[in-house]
């Protein structure tokens, strides 16, 4: 039975008639060739620029994992949030090296670096990651949604779950496929809208329900609140390395390099930029996209702690399947913290709106990664092995891959579901796969000694030990598949040490593989790197640069950074 009523129904059937329109100008807009469909013409500006990128960010793993781990952990992911200072370093820092080089990706950038065979590996890399993590959480967060508003829901023998799932996989797939990344922008410039609106709603209801902040602060332990979890895990029954409670030196030291792989290099986020018409437009959109990346701690963990007050409290009795018979957080039923708050405390219309912003949240996501990995395969692959390719045929390659992108994602979402969370889910996988892909792209930029094959030794080698950790947790996580460790055996070690480290350890790896590499082997060709390093950057380019922002930049940056440090210095217990 639905849990939305005429009201709500009105709202949700205006979002998608927005949308819907949205995509009928742009496909009217659009031009059949490669740079209007995969980077909208060079023509997005700053404001949409930074709301596409924090739509394309605030997805289902926000919706749902986000939410869900601030009902299990408190405010311990809000580490990840208060990444917004690594979209500063993309536009300060990146920004001038991507506007000047014009590509179309992120593994085209590493070939004009370094090398052809570092832009096939990165592509490679990439797409795989998408898979694993992007693509099926975002169809695994969308059933968890239709499941919870729509639990009786069935169809051909598929549940709600399934048929969530399969109905925004299908909506978004025809908008992405028919408009590029123009209509993905421009449809993410209203999602974010009305997803920041309706989060905001279920925050105000929630608190109200619950009596106010507080309230909250009495409801729950003051370690809920406390950013800077111990080493050593509370019980003390497990080797500090093991402990997954979110240490502080975990949070402080390794997570950044998820954050700065994700923000500054990936080619889900930075392909807003690359479709800026200039320096100055997409660095206002990076400060800007900053600045409202700051809200998810306000809008899904707070309202995710919020349910699990509610629930822990009782005073809303739907919510006490959170409740574990420890007192704790149910983790499996704790990953719908948000749609429940959405169910049990919104009044009649406003439910609506938030049901729209949910779907927002899910399409956005979505509709990204679909653009990103189809553009991916077209410019990086497809037309390397078909060089004389017309337009016309890049632009029907991108969207056939978008069909098969989702067709993996599907399979690969029973690895989720056994998972811890599906937010840890997430940052674990990208703390394998990411340090090898921050180390070429940082420092590439910054020492121009480093070549080619230090590049290739990096990628190659790092990807290998993030995906053996990857394989590990993996046939623990299936369910049913019966994998056991011998305690104390490699393997076990392996697989136990907590994700960060292990992501600081392959870090460490594709540094000294790239360094070292780099430095037994010949110097880079100093015509092909001209531009593409600071040392090697001209004059001429550094003067343009520098004329491409003003005082207004500097200051919205310090502002950034001054509600983090308070973020901060808040939540500290």
């Amino acid at each position: 039975m639905s849990l939305l009523n005429g009201a709500d129904w009105v709202m949700v059937a205006a979002y998608f008639t927005a949308v819907l329109g949205i995509v009928w100008w742009v496909v009217r807009k659009n031009k059949d060739n490669a740079d209007d469909y995969f980077l909208a013409g060079h023509n997005l500006g700053w404001f949409a620029i930074g709301a596409s990128i924090f739509a394309s960010n605030i997805g289902s793993e926000h919706l749902v994992g986000l939410a869900g781990s601030g009902a299990t952990d408190g405010v311990a992911m809000a580490h990840y949030e208060l990444h917004a200072w690594c979209l500063l370093v993309l536009g300060w820092v990146l920004v001038p090296f991507y506007a000047r080089s014009r590509v179309f990706t992120m593994p085209e950038f590493l070939e004009r670096r370094f090398s052809p065979a570092a832009r096939w590996v990165l592509s490679i890399i990439s797409l795989l990651a998408y898979v694993v993590t992007k693509v099926a959480v975002a169809i695994f967060a969308g059933g968890i949604v239709f499941s919870t508003l729509f639990p009786e829901v069935s169809f051909m023998g598929l549940n709600s779950f399934w048929i969530g799932s399969i109905v925004v996989i299908v909506l978004t797939g025809i908008y992405t496929m028919l408009g590029g990344l123009r209509a993905v922008v421009y449809t993410d410039t209203i999602q974010a809208i009305v997803l920041v609106l309706g989060s905001l709603l279920v925050t105000f209801f929630g608190l109200k329900a619950l009596g106010g902040w507080g309230a909250l602060r009495e409801a729950l332990p003051t370690e809920a609140f406390n950013l800077w979890k111990p080493l050593r895990d509370p019980t003390g029954t497990v080797p500090w390395y093991y402990n997954s409670n979110f240490p502080w030196l975990g949070m402080l030291f390794c997570a950044p390099i998820i954050g700065m792989w994700y923000w500054c290099t990936d080619q889900y986020i930075v392909q807003r930029v690359l479709g800026a018409p200039n320096e100055s437009e997409a660095r206002r959109g990076a400060i800007w996209a900053s600045a409202l990346k700051l809200l998810p701690v306000f809008i899904f963990i707070i309202p995710g702690m919020i349910c699990f007050a509610l629930a822990k409290t009782g005073k809303i009795a739907a919510l006490a399947p959170l409740v574990a018979e420890n007192g704790q957080a149910n983790t499996e039923a704790a990953q719908a913290a948000f749609p429940l708050l959405v169910a049990h405390v919104l009044p009649a219309g406003v439910r609506g709106l938030v049901v729209a912003g949910l779907l927002a949240a899910l399409m956005s996501s979505l509709s990204s990664v679909f653009n990103a990995c189809s553009t991916l395969f077209t410019m990086d692959i497809y037309q390397k092995l078909k060089p004389k390719a017309s337009q016309h045929q890049l632009v029907w390659t991108g969207r056939l891959v978008t069909g098969l992108m989702v067709i993996i994602g599907i399979l690969w979402i029973p690895i989720i579901q056994g998972a811890k969370g599906l937010y840890y889910y997430l940052q674990s996988v990208q703390g394998y796969l990411a340090p090898p892909i921050f180390v070429v792209f940082f420092l590439g930029v910054f020492w121009k000694r480093l070549n080619a094959k230090g590049c290739l030794a990096a990628l190659i080698g790092g990807f290998a030990v993030g995906v053996f950790r990857l394989g590990l947790d993996t046939v623990k996580t299936v369910k049913g598949a019966g994998f056991e460790f011998a305690e104390g055996s490699f393997l076990y070690v392996v697989h136990h040490i907590y994700f960060q480290y292990f992501s600081l350890l392959v870090f460490l790896i594709s540094v000294v593989l790239m360094v070292g590499v780099s430095l037994l082997t010949e110097h880079p060709s100093e015509t092909q790197i001209r531009g593409l390093t600071y040392a090697t950057t001209a004059g001429e380019d550094k003067a343009s640069s520098r004329k491409s922002w003003n005082r207004r930049d500097v200051a919205a940056s310090l502002a950034v950074c001054a509600v983090i440090l308070a973020t901060y210095l808040y939540f500290r217990g």
